[in-house]
């Protein structure tokens, strides 16, 4: 009589480490890629610049309940510890390890020879469960979403815009793939989920003469910003009697890096 079959033994994968356990030295600038340590360089102006304007429509888009980050480090897998240039990920804690959940948006910014070194970090990405990344091609001015289907990049409609759930409102994508029109991009954001500096700004505007009204809302967003107005700058603001310059100022007040660089504007 012949003995009985042996039963079936499958192969039992072992659990993905913590997505915030580390394999190189956080703040660093090192990533871990198939187990091989790559030093990434800094940004130059084109990377740097695009890098600013994301971080910026990522905390003026996100939805409450989500948070947003630059540059911060991922496990994917045993080999792998890399950091997206941006990302979306849920504000709760996991909770059996009480440390962060994955991000469920990532970005990278690219030029156009960099797309197949952003695929291995897409790949990774979404295999550890990242649902959705995009590239933005700095040269061509494009964007771009990693497709699970096909493995590869897809161009995005230039008039499009990104909806998610990690998002308060839809990203349009030519704020991503041209830098000089995130302002605008922003400011939206910020008046559609009624930011408080905005609103009193805006009710400052209505109180107030029409032209004297915004200059006054322009001091308060610039001033709750924490920008600081030099004299000089204070007497510009104030000199200005072209409503229709006015209007732009008030329109870039809420995301200009300086006040100088407001009124170079």
């Amino acid at each position: 009589m012949s003995p009985p079959p042996s039963p079936s033994v499958q192969a039992v994968s072992p659990p993905l480490p913590a997505v915030d356990e580390r394999l190189v030295m956080p703040e660093t600038r090192y990533e871990a890629i198939d187990g091989k340590i790559e030093y990434v360089a800094p940004a130059d102006e084109p990377h740097g610049t695009y890098h600013s304007k994301i971080a910026a429509l990522l905390e003026a888009y996100v939805a409450a309940d989500y948070r947003a980050a630059v540059d911060m480090l991922t496990r994917t897998s045993e080999k792998n510890d890399m950091a997206p240039d941006a990302s979306v990920f849920p504000a709760a804690r996991d909770p059996e390890t009480g440390g962060r959940l994955l991000e469920e948006l990532a970005f990278e910014i690219v030029s156009t020879e960099a797309l197949s070194h952003a695929a291995k970090k897409a790949r990774a990405l979404t295999e550890r469960g990242v649902r959705r990344v995009f590239a933005v091609d700095v040269e061509r001015k494009r964007a771009l979403e990693w497709s699970l289907r096909t493995g590869a990049w897809e161009i995005l409609p230039g008039d499009g815009a990104i909806e998610d759930r990690t998002l308060a409102l839809p990203l349009p994508l030519y704020a991503l793939a041209e830098a000089m029109r995130a302002d605008d991009a922003v400011a939206r954001a910020l008046l559609a989920k009624k930011n408080p500096v905005i609103e009193d700004a805006l009710r400052a505007a209505k109180g107030g003469g029409k032209r004297e009204g915004k200059r006054e809302a322009l001091l308060q967003i610039l001033s709750a910003r924490g920008l600081e107005i030099s004299k000089k700058a204070d007497e510009r603001l104030r000199a200005e009697r072209d409503e229709a310059v006015i209007d732009r100022w008030l329109g870039r007040a809420v995301s200009c890096d300086s006040v100088d660089a407001l009124l170079r504007e």
